[in-house]
């Protein structure tokens, strides 16, 4: 069975892989805060970036897989993946890397595949690449680079601040002229979940399979949980549509593992 080390697991993304993996793998996480449920769980372990060397838990847990879900301060993840990745070059391990679609955010013109070339405008899109150029040194059997764009669900962040901004009678930003795709958290671990346990590897775009403008999504969003009349902040980044969406050409995944717009929007009312 595949020892598994979510790093970051007590996040919302890692919490979710860790929930949909543990049932079939032998499934560790990690978490960085005091937290008493996390602290009984005997599967989990505190571990702090700023301050501790995770070579050491990696030594003591010897995962075959690791997936990087972490959060917090760049220059402190930035060290801890050049940890990891040489540990695992002298181990029988992968890392699983969380990137994003803002590894693309310089390029506006058309949406971007899997072996397009990256550039960033942004400090989030930057550090996402210095990782994923670290890792893509490596031979292609020792990592997944698994990029993501906005991700939605009843219980994500950004439905939870979209519901607290409305209550708040404060404005939602959107962007009119940004075409996107998006993905909800639930398929997100399904298909994270399959890349897994058919042991894939190389780079994945895990987008829905169309796109929309994002003042579009939001609206319809607004439109689903019921939130009438919100107040729209528009913001123009630039004068022509920009693209900002991730989708696969090499690396598709079974259909039923690929996600719509329409899916995405209709997940963020069912829990």
């Amino acid at each position: 069975m595949k020892k598994i080390l979510i790093i970051g697991a007590s996040g919302f993304i890692g919490n979710a892989l860790y929930k949909e993996l543990n049932s079939y793998f032998d499934t560790y996480g990690t978490y960085c805060t005091d937290n008493t449920f996390f602290e009984k769980n005997q599967k989990f372990f505190q571990y702090d970036m700023e301050l501790e060397d995770i070579t050491i838990l990696l030594n003591n847990l010897k995962p075959t897989l690791i997936i990087s879900a972490l959060r917090g301060n760049f220059n402190s993840q930035i060290d801890a993946h050049q940890r990891i990745i040489a540990w695992i070059k002298t181990h029988r391990s992968k890392l699983l890397f969380i990137s994003s679609a803002n590894v693309f955010d310089s390029f506006s013109n058309y949406p971007s595949y899997e072996h397009d070339k990256t550039l960033s405008d942004s400090v989030f899109g930057r550090f996402k690449i210095k990782i994923e150029n670290a890792l893509m040194r490596l031979p292609t059997n020792k990592y997944v680079i698994a990029r993501v764009p906005m991700i939605f669900g009843a219980t994500t962040p950004r439905v939870q601040e979209l519901k607290t901004r409305y209550d708040l009678k404060a404005p939602i930003e959107v962007f009119p002229n940004v075409i996107i795709n998006v993905t909800s958290i639930s398929k997100l671990t399904q298909q994270i979940h399959y890349i897994i346990n058919r042991n894939k590897k190389g780079i994945y775009h895990l987008g829905s399979t169309d796109l929309i403008y994002h003042l579009d999504l939001i609206k319809e969003i607004c439109d689903r949980l019921q939130l009438d009349d919100p107040i729209f902040k528009q913001v123009f980044d630039s004068n022509n549509d920009r693209y900002l969406a991730v989708l696969p050409k090499d690396n598709k995944l079974p259909k039923n593992l690929q996600t719509t717009t329409q899916a995405v929007i209709d997940s963020v009312t069912i829990k």
